[in-house]
């Protein structure tokens, strides 16, 4: 077979495509199949174990009615009156002969044996008969399954009354082969009872197996056995079980007697292998059905494909003469007659083509290609000259969130603005302006040095600082641009750029404006670079984790929220903290991505514990993109509805310096989410530069105080004079107020005493995976309070 052939792949294709599915579906068939039947295993031995206790309870029932019909009898309570030892010997073996029971013997009150069927009763049977016949004082009779002598017995203790006690009945019979065969013939399950000698070693007391195979049971079975237990397999023989293990009876010197009820795994699974052999039937007759049907549908698509190769072959020589005859409603037609199309404007599309290979077609600039050619070219002069070149990188801040919110035409406008200013900027014929893509431009300055290349950068910032106008819309632009210059930063073009492109993330992330390239900062720079597809994957690779931090009630102890938060652990890299890539996606606009997933699985772990019967209030951050989102609320509604929970479940955390970067819009979002039923609280409250006339207006519920006042405050009276003027002034404003940063006892004890309601940090706990809150839920137990703490003058 050809393989390098279309035609043979597809069947190929087609083959191995069906043997995968039907192998897939077998295994999986087969999986299923087995874990049915170690199910229904599972669910027989439980019945098992119930029919087993039945009988025994059985027995001792018709045990201790056989016992209480002796007690009543007055012939037998006028031996034990007269003390008459033969006679109650005579009927105490006639009557047990009666019930089946194996031993039988009259105890006094003084507890004493007064008779017994045996000559010699064991310390064992009489242990265990005394300790009946105290059990049974108060109940007036009581059954027992006891160690006796290594074997498995079951005793009843009777009171006989004349009519106050004169001694009790005591009678019994063994665990024998009988009862365990009947509970064999009723359930099908292979029945052993095994009793630990006093060495720990197991002996079989009886059992439905032959000898040999029980033998191999003990082998298997745990030296000690305390509770009742599942063995999912044991190999006995030829043959696989499960088996359960039941705990009947615990004696003296730590012995122990068990049941051990076993289903051969293979019988269960015998009804299902006929089922198996019509799958894989069906599986072959598909297979060969697969191997036809391939190679006709793939002998369709080559044979016109083969043709259009050949005009092809003829397109790129040049020819453009020869027609496409093949026609039809489907892809190939349709691909034949794109072919066609192709021969008659393939000339136009190489102009085109050439002129989108070097201008911008949005602002008629020179694109990155064309740039990188001038580059090139000053770079050479330079050299020629011993000078200098320099380029500018510039990228808009905020450009995606004006393209979300004004649409793409107006941002189209808003590239084609900007590069007509740059090109005011420019002060020579030779500087050019260049968009690179997106957002981004670049200005080449040649014979510069670096110092004009600052001049330069700073004049195009303060003409960025007009706002732009377009139709009715106004809108205020910043920008990031980082500099670069040869032979400082590099002896070609694209070692400029990504010097340049460096240097501009870092004066974005800075805040800094611009920033010249310096070799210190390219490594984390290049980090920066690569961590947003970094962050995509990690959330399609679930490499996030939502951790949770408590909230309690200062007065009481109790808790009453949590703070949700998120982890990033990246497979390579390990552990990176949420500083190094939350501000990072704040710039980028991932942030809205990330809280989508945090309020969703906030939401799930919330739900979660309403259904154990746990309320708490959720708290989840919100950044400066997420409040400018007019998105947000509908959607976080949607996720309340999707895990049924009122909003009032979750309260929204915002920032200070969040809410004033768009007074307005944040407002109109945070009143929607507050009209929802939603609770709002300020985060780090005392580090922003909010103006309280404003926050007066915020339709908010709680304020959280900094942990840099709440840390030191035991220590520091400034801290905990501005801590005690905040809690004063939330409460003023009919806020709830929650300090951050609790570490010590003591800073407990003087935020209760000020009257701050809650608090969170270190004292309680870190912050800790979602799935381990509930644990820490119930192991949590609130500080004692004293009963007077020390005033502090605040």
């Amino acid at each position: 077979m050809r393989w390098h052939r279309l035609e043979n792949r597809i069947v190929a294709l087609f083959i191995v495509l069906i043997l995968l599915v039907q192998l897939a579906g077998f295994v999986a068939i087969r999986k299923a199949i087995d874990e049915n039947a170690r199910a229904s295993i599972r669910d027989e031995l439980i019945i098992g174990e119930r029919v087993f206790l039945r009988l025994l309870e059985q027995n001792a029932d018709k045990l201790t009615q056989g016992a209480r019909l002796l007690a009543s009898d007055f012939g037998f309570r006028q031996a034990i009156g007269t003390d008459d030892r033969g006679t109650i010997t005579s009927v105490l073996e006639n009557h047990g002969a009666r019930i089946g029971a194996t031993l039988s013997m009259l105890i006094g009150t003084d507890q004493q044996i007064k008779a017994s069927t045996q000559a010699y009763p064991s310390a064992d049977l009489q242990r265990s008969a005394l300790e009946l016949v105290t059990k049974g004082a108060d109940t007036n009779g009581a059954s027992e399954t006891v160690i006796v002598d290594d074997s498995l017995f079951q005793i009843v203790a009777v009171p006989v009354r004349a009519p106050v006690v004169i001694g009790w009945i005591v009678m019994g019979f063994p665990v024998d082969q009988k009862l365990i065969s009947d509970m064999r013939a009723l359930s099908s399950l292979q029945v052993s009872v095994m009793v630990s000698t006093r060495g720990g070693q197991w002996q079989q007391d009886v059992s439905t197996l032959p000898k040999e195979e029980s033998g191999m049971l003990m082998r298997q079975l745990p030296q000690k056995q305390d509770n009742s237990s599942f063995i999912p397999q044991l190999t006995i023989g030829d043959n696989d079980y499960s088996a359960r293990l039941l705990v009947l009876a615990k004696g003296s010197s730590n012995q122990s007697a068990v049941a051990v009820l076993q289903r051969s795994i293979s019988e269960a699974v015998a009804p299902y292998r006929r089922l198996q052999l019509i799958l894989l039937t069906i599986s072959v007759i598909g297979v060969v059905m697969a191997i036809f049907a391939s190679a006709f549908v793939a002998r369709r698509i080559t044979s016109p494909l083969r043709s259009l190769a050949d005009i092809a072959k003829r397109l790129g020589a040049g020819d453009y003469r020869a027609r496409i005859e093949i026609k039809g409603g489907d892809e190939i037609g349709k691909l034949a007659d794109a072919f066609e199309s192709m021969r008659t404007g393939i000339a136009n599309r190489e102009l085109e083509i050439r002129r989108l290979a070097y201008w911008d077609p949005l602002t008629d600039l020179p694109n990155r290609v064309q740039f990188a050619t001038l580059l090139n070219s000053a770079i050479e002069r330079a050299k020629a000259s011993n000078g200098q070149c320099h380029i500018l990188m510039m990228d808009l801040d905020r450009f995606q969130h004006v393209n979300d919110v004004l649409g793409h035409s107006f941002g189209d406008s808003l590239l084609r603005e900007v590069g007509r200013r740059l090109e005011q900027q420019l002060e020579r014929e030779n500087d050019k302006v260049a968009r690179l893509g997106g957002d981004e431009y670049a200005i080449l300055l040649p014979a510069t040095d670096v110092t004009e290349a600052i001049r330069q950068a700073k004049r195009i910032l303060q003409s960025l600082e007009m706002p732009i106008s377009i139709g009715d819309q106004t809108v205020d632009l910043g920008a990031g641009i980082g500099i670069s210059g040869y032979p400082e930063n590099g002896q070609n073009s694209d070692t400029l750029l990504s010097s340049a492109e460096v240097a501009m993330y870092v004066a974005k992330r800075r805040g800094s404006g611009f920033t010249v390239y310096d070799p210190s900062i390219d490594k984390s720079s290049q980090e920066s670079l690569s961590l947003l597809s970094e962050l995509r994957r990690a959330l399609d690779r679930n490499e996030f984790l939502l951790y949770a931090q408590p909230k309690v009630e200062l007065a009481t102890g109790k808790v009453v929220g949590a703070e949700a938060l998120v982890r990033w652990v990246h497979p390579e890299k390990g552990f990176i903290g949420p500083d190094n890539f939350i501000p990072f996606a704040e710039t980028t606009g991932f942030i809205r991505m990330l809280t989508s997933w945090m309020l969703n699985r906030t939401a799930i772990l919330c739900a979660e514990l309403q259904k154990k019967g746990i309320t708490l209030k959720f708290s989840v951050n919100l950044s400066t993109r997420d409040l400018l989102d007019q998105d947000l609320p509908t959607h976080f509604a949607d996720i309340l509805t999707r895990n049924q929970l009122s909003p009032s479940s979750m309260c929204l955390e915002i920032t200070e310096s969040a809410i004033m970067d768009d007074p307005i819009r944040a407002q109109l979002t945070l009143e929607r989410l507050h009209g929802m039923g939603v609770e709002l609280a300020i985060d780090d409250f005392g580090t922003g530069y909010s103006s309280l006339a404003y926050l007066k207006r915020l339709p908010v519920d709680e304020l959280k105080i900094d942990k840099s006042f709440v840390m030191n405050m035991e220590h520091d009276a400034d801290d905990a004079k501005i801590v005690k003027s905040t809690i004063d002034l939330g409460h003023n404003l009919g806020l709830r107020v929650v300090a951050e940063g609790l570490e010590t006892l003591a800073v407990w004890h003087l935020l209760k005493q000020m009257g701050c309601d809650q608090a969170q940090g270190y004292y309680m706990s870190k912050p800790m995976p979602g799935d381990r809150f509930i644990e820490w839920l119930e192991q949590w137990k609130a500080p004692e309070m004293p009963g007077q703490s020390e005033n502090m003058a605040i």
